[in-house]
């Protein structure tokens, strides 16, 4: 399991105002949501998505606003932040959980999102994430990861209005489409888009399918 004690008390700081500064995806760039909706649109009807390091649930909702027929769940490490998803969000499932040890079973998710979830995650700690993603995917599941693009780590001391104390890590789309790829996954989209203003970094972006086995040829069919 991956040792996140810093990252889960920043967030458990910083959660109601989080939550009431990003109440929705109203936030989110035009093409960023588009993304998101390709991803909805290729899950089967009934199917379970997960939204792999929920926050307050505002991804939740966008996927039920865009999907009402999904089954939707929510995972975060920072309890606060759940307690947030459950006030703003009572139609999904939650559960507070690592990103590398997901309380979930083998095969039981047809789709992954991880948005912006995976930003303190060193790139060996990402592996031990994508090889977790790859544990609960269905064969032909899905798995979408929105990250900040470029390579290195910088310190953030101020959020949401608190003191706080983390490292934000930068990922390169080819090496998380690698990171996938490498475990059998098909990778549909892999692209980088400019920073907005606000923004310090590039964006990047992640969409893979997991391969279906030989040996279990019937895809992704609802969890």
């Amino acid at each position: 399991m991956i040792s996140r004690g810093a990252t889960r008390a920043a967030y458990d700081t910083v959660a109601a105002d989080y939550a009431a500064l990003l109440p929705d995806a109203s936030f989110e760039a035009p093409d960023d949501v588009a993304l998101i909706d390709r991803f909805l649109d290729l899950l089967p009807s009934g199917a379970r998505v997960v939204d792999a390091g929920c926050g307050a649930g505002r991804m939740l909702r966008l996927m039920h606003d865009r999907r009402p027929d999904l089954r939707t769940a929510g995972i975060d490490l920072s309890p606060r932040m759940i307690e947030q998803a459950r006030a703003g969000c009572p139609i999904a499932d939650l559960a507070v959980g690592d990103l590398g040890e997901l309380p979930l079973p083998e095969r039981s998710a047809a789709g992954l999102l991880a948005w912006y979830s995976v930003i303190h995650a060193t790139p060996d700690e990402l592996a031990v994430i994508a090889a977790e993603f790859a544990r609960v995917s269905m064969p032909g599941g899905l798995v979408l990861l929105g990250f900040q693009s470029g390579s290195g780590t910088r310190r953030i001391e101020r959020a949401y209005g608190h003191d706080v104390s983390l490292d934000a890590v930068l990922h390169e789309p080819r090496d998380v489409a690698a990171t996938f790829a490498a475990l059998g996954f098909e990778v549909l989209e892999q692209f980088e888009r400019p920073a907005r203003d606000g923004e310090r970094h590039a964006q990047g972006f992640v969409l893979a399918r997991r391969e279906v086995s030989p040996r279990d040829p019937t895809a992704a069919a609802g969890g």
